[in-house]
């Protein structure tokens, strides 16, 4: 964990230690998948803290074991929303434990682009910061994650996740802590925090990326390591078509005020 910290420090040295000091409790050790981590723990603005043991993002689980389905069942995890495309889910579909609620909330996901887009897209630079400043298909495809969030149960726990969970993941998780009045920096520090829990997967894939774009490996990391602008970029496109990021959670995720104080209620202590 600590060469982790190091790494993710050389990146982003602010909010890089906030946020793996409490890896070794955040970090849920996952035998078939990664970034695997709780969403409690954090501080808001006004002093309080996130509760643990409710709210978790992680990677692609289609791969989880028997002991991963046992941490599942301890964790009371029987709730699962996954940001992932038709194909893209149908290719690897999730292994979860047999009573569990699934949803599949694909909106935006199955526009992606294909491998020569994507070369295109290393070459040229932006797509990133393209994807981030569409909020197009936010409301589609985190309303049913945050409807679920109000009515969860006091015993039970929710889970979220894409492929990588870094990026449709990493966006539900920043608007979820935005809603907690978690401060800017905290998410950020979240959010990038995927660049090192995923560094094993990250370190072929920016290979095989760099190959087929013909481009040296640092320019492909560069291009889609996980940054805070991609979030300022997000809430900035927020803001711009719907004037606030409350009037867009009133909006599009059906979260108004009266909704804000039920799940500061229940999320916050």
């Amino acid at each position: 964990m600590k060469k982790w910290g190091i790494a993710l420090a050389m990146l982003f040295p602010v909010a890089a230690f906030a946020q793996l000091a409490d890896s070794t409790v955040r970090l849920v050790h996952m035998q078939g998948a990664c970034n695997f981590r709780d969403v409690g723990g954090y501080k808001t603005k006004d002093g309080k803290t996130v509760v643990w043991g409710k709210v978790y993002r992680s990677a692609d689980v289609s791969k989880l074991t028997a002991q991963d389905l046992d941490t599942l069942q301890q964790r009371h995890i029987h709730t699962v929303y996954d940001f992932r495309g038709q194909k893209e889910s149908a290719a690897a579909p999730d292994h979860l434990l047999p009573d569990t609620k699934y949803l599949l909330c694909p909106a935006g996901s199955d526009s992606l682009p294909t491998p020569a887009q994507m070369i295109a897209y290393l070459k040229n630079g932006g797509f990133l910061e393209k994807f981030y400043g569409d909020p197009t298909p936010f409301g589609a495809r985190y309303k049913p994650l945050f409807q679920e969030l109000l009515r969860l149960p006091a015993n039970e726990a929710v889970m979220y996740h894409c492929t990588g969970g870094r990026d449709r993941t990493g966006m539900a998780t920043a608007l979820f802590l935005y809603a907690l009045n978690v401060p800017e920096e905290t998410i950020a520090a979240d959010f990038t925090a995927s660049n090192v829990y995923l560094e094993p997967m990250n370190k072929q894939m920016f290979k095989g990326m760099a190959q087929m774009a013909g481009i040296d490996e640092s320019t492909a990391r560069n291009a889609m390591a996980l940054k805070p602008e991609h979030l300022q970029i997000m809430f900035a496109g927020i803001k711009k078509q719907y004037g606030s990021v409350e009037n867009f959670f009133d909006k599009e995720l059906g979260i108004g005020k009266a909704e804000l104080k039920i799940l500061r209620a229940k999320y916050l202590q």
